[in-house]
């Protein structure tokens, strides 16, 4: 009984640990200053969004892959989203459709991001970035490296092995956000 406990414990502090290395790397300022996004709640819970999609991709690809530590994610954002908008004052009664409205969102994102970067060109990626993030689709220099980076980290998730990824040593590419020169 007490392994279950125990097992229980461990995928919770896993996910937890993607989890907030997602939700780091949708932090990094440059998303902000160089690509263009902007930097309000609606933006970084796009930038969140679009990471998700990209760690539970991988962790759905992984050769062991467990739908308990998938959930369990997903179930961290939940949970976040719950907290975040308790803080920014949101009553009570309407946290619950707000937050079954932000997971409906990820589920939708996923399905997107999925079908954009299964293309080969960045025209389907970049159409998806524009969709979400109007405040960089005026910005062609801001889309096109927001896209590459996206495409970079989706390589460096790629690179990862398995075994990195079950135990949540999530990381993403290094490749500065810097525009070509």
């Amino acid at each position: 009984m007490f392994d279950w406990w125990k097992n229980r414990r461990s995928l919770e502090q896993t996910a937890t640990e993607i989890y907030g290395a997602t939700v780091a790397r949708a932090r990094n300022p440059a998303f902000y200053e160089v690509c263009g996004v902007s930097d309000t709640p609606e933006g970084r819970f796009e930038l969140i969004i679009l990471y998700m999609s990209l760690v539970l991709e991988r962790l759905r690809k992984a050769e062991d892959a467990q739908m308990a530590l998938q959930r369990r994610v997903v179930e961290a954002f939940v949970t976040d989203m719950d907290d975040n908008m308790r803080e920014l004052g949101v009553g009570d009664l309407t946290v619950p459709k707000k937050v079954k409205r932000a997971t409906a969102g990820l589920m939708e994102r996923m399905d997107q991001y999925r079908t954009a970067l299964a293309a080969t060109d960045d025209c389907h990626l970049q159409a998806a970035l524009e969709a979400n993030f109007p405040e960089v689709a005026g910005n062609p220099a801001g889309l096109a490296l927001l896209a590459r980076s996206i495409r970079a980290d989706v390589r460096h998730l790629t690179e990862l092995t398995d075994t990195e990824v079950m135990q949540g040593k999530m990381s993403f590419s290094e490749e500065p956000l810097e525009p070509k020169g």
